[in-house]
């Protein structure tokens, strides 16, 4: 692996290399094999990772694939074999970078949703008579904003948790979540200035 980006291609017959590899299961002679192809490989990770580094690690980790994945094939074209299983390596990856993006985004709309305005008290860090104030405003609450206030800053649920544990939609998770802060708002304000709510 220490020359995987050289531009030397083997002369060997590459079905003599696959089946060597297959039989004897060494390293190096699927190295020799990879290295014809290598940079194919390479250009296809270019092509829909659209990034040299992420790229060349690619590289490196197909070819470890390669190691588990070729005993389990009867491979007749190894060129065609490799580039479908590069392109589909490259769509898992780009499928889990948007996996990544839509939770960090997720993250964000929880946990920023007010940024705009001052920190609700429940975002707060807590102090110890506002913390009880809290409980019992809480108690308070409609049942579903009770359940989901609890469940996503207690439980530390996200939407989706949220929407499967109580077989509700997520929009109505984030709907009654806002709602329960405005009206826990109320209440620690009502508790400050004395009124009973």
């Amino acid at each position: 692996m220490e020359d995987i980006f050289s531009k030397n291609k083997s002369k060997r017959d590459e079905s003599e290399l696959l089946q060597q590899f297959m039989s004897t299961g060494n390293l190096e002679i699927l190295g020799e094999l990879y290295n014809i192809y290598i940079h194919l490989v390479y250009g296809v990770c270019l092509k829909y990772l659209n990034n040299r580094d992420e790229s060349k690690d690619a590289v490196s980790k197909i070819f470890e694939i390669l190691i588990t994945e070729i005993p389990k094939f009867e491979i007749q074209n190894f060129k065609s074999w490799l580039y479908v299983l590069t392109k589909n390596y490259c769509l898992m990856e780009i499928r889990k970078r948007k996996t990544e993006k839509k939770r960090l985004q997720e993250y964000s709309e929880e946990n920023f949703m007010e940024s705009t305005e001052i920190l609700h008290p429940i975002d707060e860090a807590p102090e110890s008579n506002l913390e009880n104030e809290l409980k019992n405003c809480i108690e308070k609450l409609k049942q579903e904003q009770q359940e989901c206030i609890l469940l996503f800053y207690y439980e530390k649920k996200c939407y989706k948790e949220i929407s499967d544990k109580l077989n509700i939609e997520q929009g109505k998770v984030k709907s009654f979540i806002q709602n329960g802060k405005r009206n826990l708002k109320i209440c620690l304000e009502h508790s400050k200035s004395g009124i009973e709510n």
